[in-house]
């Protein structure tokens, strides 16, 4: 049968998800009864508070099943500028556009600021769909490479440099980064500043992650003077407080950003769902104990793998958050991650999604039971 499609060339220039096709392979083999160790998907394994549970029925029992005005409901909008003033960020409710999870809001940023052809520098490794996001736009990517340097930006501050001009238009900083773990110093961040600020470039701060650090500080790009003008801070709830299957997330931005990308997100989405932006206005509120737990367990599991890899004559680089770890593996990570899940039934998401060849990215956000079984797995099928 003939296809009847004439696909657009933007559709056409991006592959599917590496992270959601590993993901959904493990998914198909445990549909066939085989036990899968996953660690391909950057989930947490804990589930939604009860709290934020207790407040999303309560709102489906008062009704808040309607649409909410385009850009979020009042209480979540104010919320999140709470939240960001906290972090140092001068922000106001109306600077704020609440969307059905971290990556639309992304997509958004993304369609709002690059026309055909504008420059993007990313900071490899880098998340998959950051690339995807510039090609359905029509941009063209320029790219510098932190893994020589142990995956932190500080040390590539000189590359960076070099790679940025007057004619980029976006840079994309993820600090707490996916896949490395890697948090940025101030110092680092301070360069960033200087180099947008000297060759006027937009800046976009994907701070998913900023809950869950452990032996650093997290700091908003958007709190540094010159930045506020210049940085639209990206940030959600699925990461922090579990709700990756609730769909929340949120822009922040000044000037007349929000009036441009709300006319996309009018248009697409129309609004984030009522009753879950009443439940992120209790998660942002009444959540730090179960937070603090969450990041406590992931620190330990960050530790666990560490001293297995160790004990095996493995070093890796040990992020400052998230959630992940990058493992260093074959020349042909491809292979490697295909082996490890066909023949040690380990799923992990090969480096090279990421710009990262020979690593492979492994996500934490499984028990301390999985994760031994897991190493156990690769040494007995000699992929360690």
């Amino acid at each position: 049968m003939t296809d009847a499609y004439d696909f657009s060339d933007r559709i056409e220039r991006v592959a599917p998800s590496a992270t959601l096709a590993i993901s959904n392979l493990a998914a198909e083999k445990e549909a066939e009864g085989a036990d899968i160790v996953d660690l391909s998907v950057g989930e947490p394994d804990f589930d939604t508070p009860e709290n934020i549970v207790e407040a999303g029925k309560d709102a489906l029992d008062a009704g808040h099943t309607g649409y909410t005005s385009s850009n979020g409901i009042p209480q979540l909008k104010e919320a999140i500028a709470e939240k960001l003033r906290g972090t140092g960020i001068d922000a106001d409710a109306d600077e704020v556009i609440v969307t059905p999870g971290g990556k639309q809001a992304l997509y958004e940023t993304f369609q709002t600021l690059i026309d055909e052809g504008d420059e993007v520098v990313l900071l490899d490794p880098a998340w998959v769909s950051y690339e995807a996001m510039t090609k359905l736009a029509g941009g063209d990517l320029s790219r510098v490479d932190l893994s020589p340097h142990g995956f932190q930006l500080e040390p590539a501050l000189d590359e960076l440099a070099e790679t940025v001009s007057d004619d980029t238009e976006l840079l994309v900083v993820n600090s707490p980064s996916n896949p490395t773990g890697a948090v940025f110093s101030e110092t680092a961040l301070e360069g960033v500043r200087d180099l947008a600020v000297e060759h006027d470039i937009a800046v976009i701060s994907d701070e998913i992650y900023e809950r869950i650090v452990y032996d650093a500080e997290h700091v908003s790009l958007a709190s540094l003077d010159g930045m506020a003008d210049r940085t639209i801070t990206v940030n959600g709830f699925s990461k922090a407080y579990s709700m990756t299957g609730w769909r929340l997330g949120y822009i922040h931005a000044k000037g007349d950003f929000v009036g441009e990308a709300g006319k996309l997100h009018s248009h697409s989405v129309s609004c984030a769902v009522n009753f879950v932006q009443h439940a992120g206005v209790e998660a942002l509120e009444n959540t730090d104990e179960a937070v603090a737990e969450m990041r406590e367990a992931f620190a330990d599991r960050r530790d666990l793998l560490v001293d297995l890899f160790d004990e095996h004559g493995i070093d890796v680089d040990v992020g400052d958050g998230a959630f992940y770890m990058m493992l260093p593996v074959d020349e042909d990570d491809q292979a490697w991650c295909e082996a490890a899940i066909e023949e040690a039934s380990v799923a992990c998401v090969p480096g090279s999604a990421f710009n990262a060849p020979g690593y492979a990215r492994i996500s934490y956000a499984a028990s301390a039971e999985r994760l031994r079984e897991a190493v156990d797995r690769l040494v007995a099928n000699d992929l360690l």
